[in-house]
């Protein structure tokens, strides 16, 4: 199983910029939509949720309905469906709203709910790339490979040089095997962007894939050259040693990346792996509790490669 970060952090990067000037958008909107971003860059979810809500409820309309009855948009929660025939866009900046609000659901973990948002960011305008974008990368979450990739197609036949989706649609093709039609993708996101560091990452990945274990460190250094701090390019390169046999090796690497980020749990399993190759069975088991700790649905996976691991080790001389 590979192990690859998504790539949202950047999406919402994107939606920044270029953010709609039209005159008919009511300041307090557009304040809001700011806000939103100034609180998502301060790691502050709910209250970039409770902004583009209010963006949306100001640059929207809803058709006349009883007192009594809560906007539909008023809450930070998923998306109401159902209320969607209600409402009479009055701006196109809202659909970059909806966007932006969906890009903080997938940070908070709901999938369906930025689903939701991206939906309508997508039936207000159907030529925003970014909205596919946050849609293929949610589907691909959910393990829609298939319209994962349909998304990041449309994304790319509106703005070909939308280089975040060259690389999120090389993962879904490192997903299902495609390990060639990645390094296309992943060629073409460097001509955009020749000093992405997330590139060369998953340039390392999908050398691991041809079993091009020395090109793959290499593609990871690199990654490291582009971001020092990038601590999913150290466990990667751990990942490479690991394949390669040189298990002290990677221990450093795996020691580096959770130094960068005390919860990566995959370095933590990695890391233990690499001890109960080493016979250092108490220091494994703690790397696995920790693993375990931070993200619990990767037990079965765990199991499997413990199993492996003490098959290997039994094989030794």
């Amino acid at each position: 199983m590979r192990y690859r970060r998504t790539l949202l952090g950047l999406l919402i990067l994107i939606l920044f910029t270029g953010v709609s000037g039209h005159g008919q958008t009511p300041a307090s909107a557009t304040n809001y939509y700011q806000h939103g971003i100034n609180n998502f860059e301060r790691g502050d979810l709910d209250g970039a949720l409770q902004d583009y809500t209010r963006a949306i409820e100001i640059s929207s309309r809803l058709f006349p309905a009883k007192r009594s009855q809560k906007s539909p948009l008023s809450g930070a929660n998923a998306f109401d469906s159902a209320a969607a025939d209600r409402i009479t866009v009055i701006d196109p900046f809202t659909a970059r709203a909806y966007t932006n609000r969906g890009i903080v659901f997938l940070h908070k973990g709901d999938v369906d709910g930025a689903i939701a948002d991206f939906d309508q960011a997508i039936r207000i305008n159907s030529g925003l790339a970014e909205a596919y974008l946050g849609r293929g990368v949610a589907r691909r979450k959910k393990g829609d490979l298939k319209d994962a990739r349909a998304d990041f197609d449309r994304a790319l036949l509106i703005n070909p040089r939308l280089s975040e989706a060259y690389n999120d649609r090389a993962d879904v093709r490192l997903d299902t095997g495609d390990v060639d039609g990645a390094f296309a993708d992943l060629n073409r996101a460097l001509t955009l962007r020749p000093r992405f560091a997330e590139t060369y990452y998953q340039l390392g990945y999908a050398r691991i894939a041809k079993h091009d274990f020395d090109n793959a460190i290499a593609e990871f250094n690199r990654a490291i050259q582009f971001n020092p701090k990038m601590a999913w390019a150290y466990q990667g390169l751990g990942t490479a040693w690991m394949h390669k046999g040189e298990v002290e090796h990677a221990i450093i690497d795996f020691d580096r990346a959770l130094e960068l980020n005390p919860k990566l749990a995959v370095a933590y399993l990695n890391r233990g792996l690499a001890w109960l190759l080493q016979g250092k069975d108490a220091k494994a088991q703690k790397d696995f509790e920790q693993c375990l700790l931070i993200q619990p649905d990767l037990k079965a996976d765990l199991e499997k490669r413990i199993e492996l691991a003490k098959e290997l080790r039994s094989k030794k001389p």
